[in-house]
């Protein structure tokens, strides 16, 4: 089985790696942070940045071809550990019955860049038919052709040759 990065629109590490990797069904996400998808600016309130890793979650599991069901486990890194409330909302909010919810962790933590909130997650994904990952692969490609063209295209003044 070969490894696909999963990269989100909007979403980036500083350091060269994916949001995720999927090999088969299992999915391995990198760390989602508490940045606003849109902006890419850090809230100052837990409140914020834990909603905000919420949508990250959702989103990468989207990309993948998974859903919520599918995590097997969440670890999360708090820099106050035993404030759980702004977490625990989201959490129930996204897993509301007791009887089917994921694993969970939550590890005491000094964060970057004023976070206050991050996790990482494992996942088995339903398999893929070899049509849909033949898509993805291809449209994986496109996006990361387009990316990379786009990063090395040198600004030319009038009467340079290329």
């Amino acid at each position: 089985m070969s490894r696909e990065s999963i990269h989100l629109p909007g979403f980036a590490h500083a350091n060269p790696i994916p949001a995720a990797a999927r090999i088969g069904p299992c999915l391995a996400s990198g760390l989602l942070t508490g940045r606003h998808p849109g902006t890419r600016e850090m809230p100052a309130g837990l409140d914020e940045q834990a909603a905000n890793v919420f949508t990250h979650v959702r989103a990468l599991l989207a990309e993948a071809g998974g859903t919520p069901g599918d995590i097997l486990k969440m670890t999360f890194w708090l820099t106050n550990y035993r404030d759980r409330d702004a977490l625990n909302r989201e959490w129930t909010a996204l897993f509301p019955s007791a009887d089917d919810r994921p694993a969970r962790q939550v590890m005491a933590a000094q964060l970057d860049n004023g976070g206050l909130i991050q996790c990482d997650l494992l996942a088995v994904l339903p398999t893929r038919t070899a049509a849909h990952a033949a898509a993805h692969a291809a449209a994986h490609a496109a996006a990361h052709t387009a990316a990379h063209t786009a990063a090395h295209t040198v600004m030319q003044s009038p009467g340079d040759t290329p």
